[in-house]
């Protein structure tokens, strides 16, 4: 079994670099048409803004002119005014009005990708996207309903939360459930890595056998990882799948903000958003068992892990996944 230690990653549980992928920056909700919000992103300070055409756009947060954070200013149109001195940059950031001069002078703020799904506003550290933003496997092609529960922080790095989701033996140390977990590995492609367990109730712990008349095959549980960031959950009978999305980004001192996204397949009628409520309501219901069992851990854990047992098999797959995935010096945005 490889040894994984941080002292050897370039890039898991690392602060001075990360993967470059999607990542959260602000809800839906909280940036409504014609409103501005500033966001410290990944050592970056920015500004984003929904334009008249609903339309979410993000930049580098500080007018090039004297400084001021752009944050202070307003949406004109689909661009945005620096409160400062009234200029306006336009929807691609170039500068096309200042109010005190006949012909406005050459300037551009830098602006970044941003895409919108999920309850979330997500903001590409990079000039092009090379991939999609992070979705639910089993409801890639439906339509969604979401709830974007408030904002969490733990001390510890993104990558070291995210682990803790397929670390097996910790489901029955720590959450003792009646089940003996294995993990399998399927890498999707060089951003986006699956697993899922493989073991039915009947062939676990004897308390697990009352299950079984609700799975035809192993006991649902997957976890699906976007970019080292972001994480995906589907657990439950085969009857009604939960999914839960876990949306981490790191902190200038290497910890972690995160946001918690409980999603449901959209159902329609007025029968179908109330079983959506019902849902999204059990969903979260499931999401805090797991995550209250789990945040003592966070508040105290150096992962640096010398003595891997066969349980760690899905960790260790996932920290080479990070380190194989291209990388962006935390703060800068270039290439590590």
């Amino acid at each position: 079994m490889t040894i994984v230690s941080t002292k050897h990653t370039k890039t898991f549980a690392q602060r001075d670099q990360l993967v470059q992928g999607w990542t959260w920056a602000v809800t839906s909700k909280e940036l409504g048409r014609g409103q501005v919000k500033g966001v410290r992103l990944l050592g970056r300070d920015l500004v984003i803004w929904r334009g008249e055409d609903g339309v979410a756009r993000a930049a580098d947060a500080h007018c090039p002119h004297m400084g001021a954070h752009l944050k202070e200013g307003r949406v004109d149109g689909n661009g945005i005014r620096c409160f400062f001195h009234d200029w306006r940059f336009d929807a691609e950031g170039h500068l096309d009005d200042v109010p005190c001069l006949d012909r406005a002078p050459e300037a551009k703020l830098k602006m970044w990708p941003v895409a919108e799904t999920l309850g979330l506003v997500w903001v590409w550290p990079g000039d092009e996207p090379t991939r999609k933003p992070p979705y639910v496997p089993e409801l890639e092609d439906d339509e969604c309903d979401v709830h974007v529960l408030p904002t969490f922080t733990e001390r510890c790095h993104p990558n070291v939360m995210l682990i803790n989701a397929i670390d097996e033996h910790h489901f029955n140390s720590v959450h003792s459930l009646p089940v003996d977990l294995y993990m399998s590995t399927d890498v999707v492609d060089d951003t986006t890595i699956e697993f899922a367990n493989t073991t039915s109730p009947k062939e676990a712990h004897r308390f697990a056998r009352v299950l079984q008349p609700f799975y035809s095959g192993p006991l649902t549980y997957k976890m699906c990882y976007h970019h080292g960031n972001t994480g995906a959950v589907t657990v439950g009978p085969d009857l009604a799948h939960f999914h839960i999305l876990f949306a981490l980004r790191m902190t200038d001192d290497g910890g972690t903000e995160g946001r918690r996204v409980l999603v449901t397949r959209r159902r329609k009628g007025l029968r179908g958003k109330l079983l959506t409520k019902a849902m999204l309501a059990l969903t979260n219901v499931v999401g805090d068992y797991f995550a209250d069992g789990d945040s003592q851990v966070f508040e105290s854990i150096r992962f640096d892990f010398a003595v891997p047992t066969k349980a760690d098999h899905a960790i260790i797959d996932f920290v080479r996944h990070v380190e194989a995935q291209p990388a962006v010096r935390f703060g800068e945005w270039t290439a590590a």
